[in-house]
């Protein structure tokens, strides 16, 4: 579980292909490595990975990455070099500073448009109609791996509101127009559409129960 406050920007040094389609994932990094352990989950980019192989002298981490993986985040496709955010698990008693992530990508997005505003910049991504349901004005969305709140949501699109600090301790700044990111609903959302979405396929949230309780006249 992660918070999706970026702890520093490292780069994708390398990706190599293993066997069944999976890869090795090779980033620098340097703050992260403070307490390495085998085994720790470390969020590239919103993608939870877990670390096999690391060295603190030469300032870099090996992770295994499943065929899944690859097929569901952007992490194959980025260029050598490509600047990628990085989080440590949360630490039972730390602060919650931005939502629970849980570094489970649910798909990518295309970074449409951005715009100058004020102090800030509004940045606008398009998705698909199955993670639009899932997004909500002033509700919370991990863009690679970056905790933001919601500024408005239409059935193809989302943007955000990024102040200057986000834009430099992360990659956000470093993006092109039509850059592809990878995108994790609030996991409060996933449970709630499941509830009343799946009427008769698991659903225990449907138009009749609410009407029953009251909540529909």
């Amino acid at each position: 579980m992660f918070t999706g406050l970026v702890e520093e920007v490292g780069q994708l040094l390398e990706v190599n292909p293993s066997p069944g389609g999976g890869a090795k994932i090779k980033v620098g990094a340097s703050r992260i490595l403070e307490d390495i352990a085998l085994g720790d989950s470390i969020a590239v980019n919103g993608t939870c990975l877990t670390a096999v192989e690391w060295s603190c002298s030469a300032n870099w981490i090996l992770f295994d990455a499943v065929r899944e993986t690859l097929t569901q985040t952007t992490l194959a496709h980025l260029a050598s070099n490509a600047p990628v955010n990085l989080e440590r698990a949360l630490a039972v008693g730390a602060r919650v500073g931005g939502h629970y992530v849980t570094g489970h990508v649910d798909g990518q997005g295309k970074l449409s448009s951005i715009q100058p505003e004020g102090n800030g910049t509004v940045y606008r991504f398009s998705m698909n109609a199955e993670l639009a349901r899932l997004i909500a004005p002033k509700g919370s969305v991990a863009i690679d791996g970056i905790s933001l709140t919601v500024v408005d949501a239409s059935q193809s699109e989302f943007s955000v509101w990024i102040v200057p600090h986000t834009s430099k301790a992360t990659n956000l700044s470093q993006l092109k127009l039509g850059s592809s990111v990878n995108l994790e609903a609030d996991i409060l959302a996933k449970y709630v559409a499941r509830m009343v979405c799946n009427q008769g396929h698991g659903g225990t949230v449907n138009m009749n129960k609410l009407q029953e309780a009251g909540f529909l006249s």
